[in-house]
């Protein structure tokens, strides 16, 4: 089947609410809710495309955008390529003026919504944020606490915890000690651990080492909301989009501490796995808040980090 390439948009507002458009029933796919945009016309740039399929949508002209996640996906009857950009910044009111219903939303609310099977990564991708910290090492719970309020107080709101050398037992603990610090901010936190524990603690955001995405066998395993894992190669990435996670890290990107001797991806290769994935991509490896628009420029939804954003503010990138 020829592949249709259809530029789409998740359009935010100034209170951070993203609109939505129902499709006509007559529509492939119709009777779902989707995010505007249109077809690219043979020899137009896509960002072209999107700003007229946006003004003749909504009547809404694009003043900001940068890309956000392209998706191939196939339908039994249609195959799509949807080059989905985030528009932070328009001119004019939005209204369906070919007599769509639109609403704005918060983010948390597009779970609520039924989309297009094509759609379920522009989903996880529109509610995820563009910086993720990774926690390091510390020497105690109130470091724990320290290091992730000042990470908090610098507006990250995605934490995974990780605690090098930790038992279960330990992990438990931190978990359950940093939680309401990351709910008072409104930030997720996710642990790093095994599915038996995630579980155990009722943790809704879970992320995977690669060898533990390796031995998963379905999705339905983890009971909370978010899934992730760690992948390094097109071969895991394929693995994490067959077992429906919501997101990956893609690692290294460069030389790192933690990892001295091995080979650093580059933003060449990275970019190449990062539009092969199926769902949203963290750069991770030696970045800070300073890579976040090249990662973008690459296909990733953002950058996760350690050292950039956590220990003493000294240390600090």
């Amino acid at each position: 089947m020829k592949r249709v390439h259809v530029a789409a948009a998740v359009i935010c507002d100034p209170q951070r609410r993203i609109l939505i458009a129902r499709r006509d029933e007559r529509q492939h796919q119709g009777g779902l809710w989707e995010f505007p945009g249109g077809k690219v016309e043979p020899g137009e740039a896509v960002e072209q495309a999107l700003a007229r399929e946006l003004d003749e949508e909504l009547g809404i002209q694009v003043q900001s955008a940068r890309p956000q996640i392209r998706i191939r996906h196939d339908y039994s009857d249609k195959s799509v390529l949807l080059d989905v950009w985030r528009v932070d910044r328009f001119a004019g009111t939005a209204e369906g003026r070919e007599g769509q219903p639109i609403r704005w939303v918060e983010p948390c609310e597009l779970d609520s919504y039924a989309f297009p099977a094509a759609n379920r990564p522009i989903v996880s991708a529109a509610q995820l944020p563009d910086r993720l910290l990774i926690t390091g090492a510390a020497a105690s719970s109130d470091e724990y606490l320290r290091y992730t309020e000042q990470a908090l107080q610098r507006g990250i709101r995605w934490v995974m915890l990780r605690a090098p050398g930790a038992d279960d037992g330990r992990l438990a603990e931190l978990y359950t000690l940093l939680r309401p610090q990351c709910a008072r901010y409104g930030a997720v936190l996710a642990l790093n651990a095994s599915v038996e524990l995630a579980n155990r603690v009722g943790a809704q955001a879970l992320h995977l080492s690669s060898a533990r995405l390796g031995q998963l066998s379905s999705r339905s395993e983890f009971t909370g909301r978010w899934l992730s894992a760690s992948c390094h190669d097109a071969e895991e990435l394929a693995r994490a989009a067959a077992l429906e996670v919501d997101f990956v890290t893609l690692s290294p990107l460069a030389h790192t501490a933690s990892h001295p001797d091995t080979e650093p991806l580059g933003w060449a290769r990275f970019a190449e796995l990062s539009d092969r994935a199926l769902v949203p991509v963290f750069a991770l490896g030696g970045l800070a808040d300073s890579d976040i628009e090249r990662a973008w420029q690459a296909g990733a939804q953002g950058v996760a980090a350690i050292s950039s954003w956590w220990g003493s503010p000294g240390a600090l990138r």
